[in-house]
């Protein structure tokens, strides 16, 4: 186990067979080792363990465990099916955006040799899960936003050449009718709220975007007054798509805690209401619903209040340029020892580094001032999502600085950064029409990024997969001190 797999593989085994976190205290400290010794042979504690995320990471990491078995390859293959999946979800997503098949799998592409990414894939970590739900939440709007036009444009007069013309009338009291997409979305959003609160934020960014959709949509198509009329029809019912809908999730999420015993051998807290909370003005409601409302807050205040120094916490100013990536699992074998192939005297570095490949996120950097350009100059939808992605996934952060947080977070609004670096160089390569030696000399600019951002991750490859390698060749991996 590296890392938070510590707690993630053995709170999921727990919980799919309990309903509940369970505490492994009663393994001593070698619980790690007799886990991997003994794997589902172990007895499953009762007593209950007080965690501060919500579960639905951790069903999603056991479901693994049950179908492979107690151990690493048990407790990691939802991660890495999930970050697959998500490769595949975002060149499907990139293609839509973009209207260019080349241009979505090259997104897609840049994800899958992003090291952040594959290294979140390979650990069962609750962050790959939850961009894996915030990935295919946008993807259910953006589909929800090209139905939503193909419907408004189909009511739209026939001009004599089959084409349509703008009618304020249909545009402004069109009704869109039932948007499953919407609410499939919302079904996602729910999920990755009930894997880590963050979720939040992009529920209501996501929340906010699909709206603004919806008003660019009866603006193309001739509305007078837009924002009244999504006012009026539309805003309603994408609240009712979204936030209930992932409150429902959510609430779901909890109910092997909701059916545990609520006697002292259920959940954490599970008997809160019937002990400690008893009586007081909220009494009306199940014990079960103000027990679940005790643990919440009390997480809430965990987490306001967390600030413990760790070695690789880090600001989320320095997240986007890597500054402080964190290492999973770090030894220094001695030649002929766990295949390193040092020389007799020097020193080996087997290390699993959380770090994205470094020359994909310096040119995010870059690609996303193209996209706020976009947005702002432009007024191009695709960048402003691609924006209201990373915003939604970044900026909260920025109001916990002194928090303890680490880059590894980042993972969620990475989909996002690889979408803007293919629009950089979408543009790059130029838009249809350009002349042939545009197109040459943009294309070939866009083929030497593309090929230095592959083979920096082969470069990197080793601090990815913990393969040993000589001392030396991992300094000369370390490119800026706050690495090490």
């Amino acid at each position: 186990m590296i890392f938070d797999e510590t707690y993630y593989a053995k709170d999921a085994w727990a919980i799919v067979h309990r309903g509940f976190e369970a505490s492994w205290d009663q393994y001593g400290k070698n619980a790690n080792e007799l886990v991997l010794q003994q794997g589902g042979r172990l007895a499953v504690p009762t007593d209950p363990a007080y965690v501060v995320h919500p579960p639905v990471g951790k069903y999603v990491i056991g479901l693994g465990e049950l179908i492979f078995g107690f151990d690493p390859f048990g407790w990691r293959f939802m991660t890495a099916l999930l970050g697959t999946l998500s490769v595949l979800l975002l060149c499907r997503i990139g293609r839509r955006m973009f209207r260019s098949t080349f241009l979505g799998c090259l997104a897609g592409a840049l994800m899958a040799v992003d090291g952040l990414h594959f290294v979140m894939s390979r650990t069962s970590l609750l962050d790959g899960v939850l961009m894996f739900f915030v990935v295919a939440a946008f993807g259910c709007l953006v589909v929800d936003r090209d139905r939503a036009r193909e419907r408004l444009a189909a009511a739209l007069p026939v001009t004599a050449d089959g084409g349509v013309r703008p009618d304020a009338r249909v545009a402004d009291g069109f009704r869109f009718g039932r948007r499953p997409w919407r609410w499939t979305a919302g079904v996602m959003l729910g999920l990755a709220v009930g894997t880590k609160w963050n979720g939040l934020y992009v529920l209501a960014a996501f929340c906010v975007m699909t709206v603004l959709w919806d008003v660019g949509t009866r603006k193309v198509a001739g509305a007078r007054h837009p924002y009244a009329a999504a006012l009026k029809y539309d805003t309603g019912l994408a609240f009712v798509a979204t936030v209930p809908v992932a409150v429902v999730v959510y609430l779901a999420s909890w109910t092997g805690w909701i059916l545990s015993p609520a006697n002292g051998r259920g959940g954490y807290y599970r008997n809160w209401a019937a002990t400690d909370g008893k009586g007081g003005s909220w009494t009306f409601l199940p014990d079960w619903l103000r027990s679940l409302w005790h643990y919440e807050h009390e997480v809430y205040k965990f987490h306001v209040h967390l600030d413990q120094p760790h070695t690789y916490q880090s600001n989320p100013w320095s997240w986007i340029v890597l500054g402080r990536p964190v290492s999973y699992f770090y030894e220094s074998p001695s030649p002929g020892a766990d295949g390193c192939p040092a020389d007799a005297g020097q020193k080996c570095a087997r290390e699993v580094l959380a770090i994205g490949t470094p020359l994909l996120w310096w040119a995010a950097c870059f690609a996303i001032l193209y996209v706020l350009w976009r947005w702002a100059f432009r007024r191009d939808w695709r960048a402003g999502a691609i924006a209201c992605g990373i915003a939604a996934g970044y900026l909260p952060w920025f109001l916990y600085q002194e928090r303890t947080i680490f880059l590894f977070y980042a993972v969620v609004f990475l989909p996002f950064l690889c979408l803007a670096v293919a629009m950089l160089i979408g543009a790059i390569i130029g838009p249809p029409g350009s002349t042939d030696t545009r197109r040459l000399i943009g294309a070939s600019t866009a083929g030497v990024l593309v090929l230095l951002i592959a083979w920096n991750f082969i470069y990197f490859w080793p601090l990815f997969t913990g393969q040993a390698i000589p001392i030396d060749s991992w300094r000369s991996r370390m490119w800026l001190d706050t690495w090490v």
